[in-house]
């Protein structure tokens, strides 16, 4: 079963082994589909603009795969076909093909990420387009392997120091190194990613555009009127925008109906009158939900892994937060209860266990796809 054998492999390596994934591709890639990839990295917004993208195509006549990650409350969420979650049976159909593709040294020395992207490719292998999400980096990641026809760059901002470097510039070269050819860059927030775009287009003759440049007048009626029928976020507006750029450089007709379907799960999702949920884990994401939320109050329902700068965070939250409350997660990685008390408290903020949901209060759901993941299952909310 292909849910056993994924338990039984790290998510990613400690070690760096950089070679592992292209030496292991380069043996089977005569065997596996060869799609048209849309490339999507950057550090936030990389989910709803696939989502978009991979909707729009949907709509649009094409047989269309969407990889994304992590996911919530079950493994199938991160392949997405012709608007749905794939089902088990066509995973395990997958599954065995792939490890017949593989020998069995391969398939035991590749990661879960790594295994589940080659996966995917079966999965896909009538699809015309697959919109392929990068895992946590560039050039470097499981989905960097596949020749792709454009890679869209949502904004890049400082996320998993640990893997990416520690500075702007360390993680916009690591990540716009994935580029082969073509890209379009989002609106960027950090100017060194700018910078970073233009020396890389130079050095290996790349054609990065920003999204402005593809869109025209039309083109800007249509996202004005696809934001109010879907009532997006001024954050979620710009993934539109990046995705509809997309359609432009392939030269693909659209109309506001292809995006009706188009929300992604879990981003700044009402799950009920008075609860939002929102996967985001970064100080980016905190920025554009405070954004897009003031000037109402919420309690927020949190917790953080240990290597996360959760008092940034904070710290940009505050201002629509009315009280925090703590909520377990099943994780190693996550940080103490005692820790993150004390930072709350030297910020000033109120906090306590998360216990229910009370009527007539807005609570705001956030910290990452495991806190989302707990407080869906604590509220029985698994079907979602």
């Amino acid at each position: 079963m292909l849910q056993d054998f994924l338990s039984a492999k790290p998510l990613y390596y400690n070690e760096i082994d950089y070679s592992r994934m292209p030496r292991i591709y380069d043996k089977i890639k005569s065997h596996l589909p060869n799609p048209k990839i849309i490339h999507l990295i950057g550090t936030n917004g990389k989910g709803t603009t696939g989502r978009f993208l991979a909707s729009a195509l949907h709509s649009l006549g094409f047989d269309t795969g969407h990889y994304t990650s992590p996911h919530i409350l079950k493994f199938n969420e991160r392949v997405w076909k012709n608007g749905q979650n794939i089902d088990d049976n066509s995973l395990e159909e997958a599954h065995k093909e792939l490890q017949d593709i593989l020998s069995q040294d391969d398939s035991n020395a590749l990661s879960y990420f790594e295994y589940t992207t080659l996966l995917s490719l079966l999965v896909y292998k009538e699809c015309e387009y697959v919109v392929m999400e990068a895992g946590l980096g560039g050039e470097h990641d499981a989905t960097a392997v596949f020749d792709k026809v454009l890679t869209l760059v949502t904004p890049i901002a400082f996320d998993h120091e640990a893997f990416l470097g520690n500075s702007i510039e360390s993680i916009a070269t690591t990540k716009l190194n994935a580029i082969q050819k073509n890209a379009i860059l989002a609106i960027q927030k950090e100017s060194e990613v700018y910078s970073v775009a233009e020396k890389l287009s130079k050095e290996k003759s790349l054609d990065i555009k920003r999204y402005s440049q593809m869109l025209d007048e039309s083109d800007k009626k249509k996202i004005e009127s696809i934001t109010k029928k879907l009532k997006l976020e001024e954050y979620l507006v710009q993934n539109l925008s990046l995705s509809i750029s997309a359609l432009k450089f392939l030269n693909i007709e659209y109309c506001d109906d292809n995006f009706t379907d188009a929300r992604l799960f879990g981003r700044l999702t009402h799950i009920s009158e008075n609860v939002i949920v929102d996967v985001g884990h970064n100080p980016l994401a905190a920025e554009a939900i405070r954004d897009s939320l003031m000037p109402n109050k919420y309690v927020l329902v949190y917790n953080t892994y240990k290597d996360k700068d959760y008092k940034k965070i904070l710290e940009i939250l505050k201002p629509i937060v009315k009280r925090v409350e703590i909520i377990a997660i099943n994780d190693e990685r996550a940080e103490s209860n005692s820790r993150l008390k004390r930072t709350l408290n030297d910020l000033a903020i109120k906090c306590s266990t998360f216990k229910s949901v009370t009527p007539n209060i807005k609570y705001l759901v956030f910290g990452s796809f495991s806190v989302v993941e707990a407080f869906i299952k604590r509220q029985n909310r698994v079907d979602v």
